[in-house]
């Protein structure tokens, strides 16, 4: 049933547009609409490790970040389930990005700034696109978010990229030594960016390879271009944010599949390094780049 409006006299309309502009604010305030202080937070969205040593690059970065930005609140979350899960038996507990992103809603922040330490823009960073995306212009949300770029995603960044990880190679590394970079590599054609790399890596340092553990170049692209050079000892460095179950099993384990012992199989001497990217100050300052680019975005 519809509600039929009561006539008023005319001489009375002047007030009563006076009452309604007087009530307005009063109204806006009883009802909890006033404007919210501006609170800008930063989440830190890590895919995540269950290797307390390589934790400890995380760790690094987040240290760096914190002290970059004293004023705002910094929280991390795992994107990986499988991680999260892993953790969880333990006893430790750590969000998801949605998790994570909807207690800072909760909690009253009205801009945040998502940091990925991702290497790519692969699958997994548009799926985290995805769920920033969705928190976006919700009502009573966020008055603005933003998610930084992937270490590697402009040709135009890829020489400075590049050059920061060849500042990351061991000090004690002699002239004539390969190093061979571990990617993960994947089948999204975001993967693009793993040759990308070799490209410049071979202009800078020749003696410098990229390998991926599921996309392109593989494995047997390195090592026969290893052959190929006669060379016979390596570096094996992980191309990762952490030094984690990829580094650690697939690339320096003891298993007859793991890079380590394939290339002894060809002769091929090999010392690991087991150091994340994101523990290095080089890549980290590349991170902290991004961050800033996307805070300016919130403004």
């Amino acid at each position: 049933m519809s509600l039929i409006p009561v006539p008023r006299p005319k001489r009375h309309a002047a007030w009563f547009a006076i009452l309604f502009l007087l009530l307005v604010p009063a109204l806006a305030l009883a009802h909890g609409d006033k404007e919210r202080p501006e609170k800008t937070g930063i989440l830190l969205a890590f895919f995540g490790t269950s290797v307390p040593d390589a934790e400890a690059a995380l760790k690094s970065l987040e240290t760096k970040v914190k002290a970059a930005y004293p004023k705002y609140d910094v929280r991390r979350a795992y994107s990986s389930n499988i991680i999260r899960n892993k953790l969880a038996e333990s006893g430790q507990k750590v969000d998801s990005p949605i998790t994570a992103l909807a207690k800072m809603m909760d909690d009253g922040f009205t801009k945040v700034a998502v940091l990925t330490t991702l290497f790519i823009p692969g699958e997994e960073y548009n799926g985290l696109a995805r769920t920033v995306a969705a928190f976006d212009g919700l009502p009573k949300g966020f008055d603005k978010i933003g998610l930084s770029e992937p270490l590697m995603s402009d040709p135009a960044d890829m020489p400075a990229v590049a050059a920061a990880f060849l500042k990351t190679l061991p000090a004690e590394r002699k002239p004539g030594d390969a190093v061979v970079f571990m990617g993960h590599g994947t089948h999204h054609q975001g993967n693009i960016f793993y040759p990308g790399l070799q490209f410049y890596f071979s202009k800078l340092d020749p003696a410098v390879f990229v390998g991926t553990v599921e996309g392109t170049p593989s494995l047997d692209d390195v090592v026969a271009e290893l052959k190929k050079r006669s060379i016979k000892k390596v570096y094996l460095a992980p191309l990762m944010a952490v030094a984690g179950d990829h580094a650690q099993n697939d690339m320096a384990g003891d298993e007859p599949d793991s890079w380590k012992s394939v290339l002894a199989k060809d002769g091929i001497a090999s010392t690991p390094v087991l150091k994340g990217m994101a523990g290095q100050d080089p890549v980290a300052d590349i991170y902290l780049k991004h961050l800033a680019q996307t805070l300016d975005h919130l403004k």
